[in-house]
């Protein structure tokens, strides 16, 4: 991650100091790599918007999906807000799964060979992780009816991904049943 932090006076030797303990420098070779990465940005940004729509509709007819959270997508509670606010989205979307087991959960996670499982890695690979965030909301009940799913969808062939699901969703129902 790169940035630019400036300080007055008064603030400079807290900054420092800040600095210097967390080893907070950028080198020529991380700073060359990121100008390198910024020329692709827009190519690679706009295939994962593709590439996330496409996966959530497809998700969005699967019989093990409850309810996909993506709000791209026209019946999205939040499309209104998004399309006010938004010219485009991105690979990030969630879903809820019908009921399941957390044994099912982790068969299918663990049946799956393109997405990684993890939050970012910064990269262009697809990744889910499952999450639970009602012990963390205070403003808004979360109560959904199963297990959710983030998905970060990257650069991979739609087909394979969908595939890939397939088997993961056959292991989902396999542990459930």
């Amino acid at each position: 991650l790169l940035g630019l932090v400036s300080a007055n006076a008064e603030w400079w030797p807290r900054l420092r100091e800040t600095y210097d303990t967390m080893a907070n420098c950028a080198g020529p070779e991380d700073v060359f790599l990121a100008l390198r990465g910024l020329r692709t940005m827009e190519l690679r940004l706009r295939e994962a918007e593709r590439q996330g729509l496409a996966l959530a509709n497809w998700l969005k007819a699967r019989p093990e999906v409850s309810r996909v959270l993506h709000p791209a997508l026209p019946d999205d509670p939040g499309h209104a807000i998004w399309k006010r606010d938004f010219s485009g989205s991105s690979g990030l979307f969630s879903i809820v799964l019908k009921p399941a087991s957390k044994k099912a959960v982790a068969a299918m996670l663990d049946s799956l060979e393109l997405f990684g499982l993890g939050y970012s890695w910064g990269g262009f690979e697809s990744l889910v992780v499952p999450f639970d965030c009602a012990p963390y909301r205070s403003a808004t009940e979360w109560k959904p009816e199963g297990p959710a799913l983030r998905f970060s969808v990257g650069l991979e062939n739609i087909e394979d991904l969908q595939d890939d699901l397939d088997r993961g969703f056959a292991q989902l129902r396999g542990a459930n049943g």
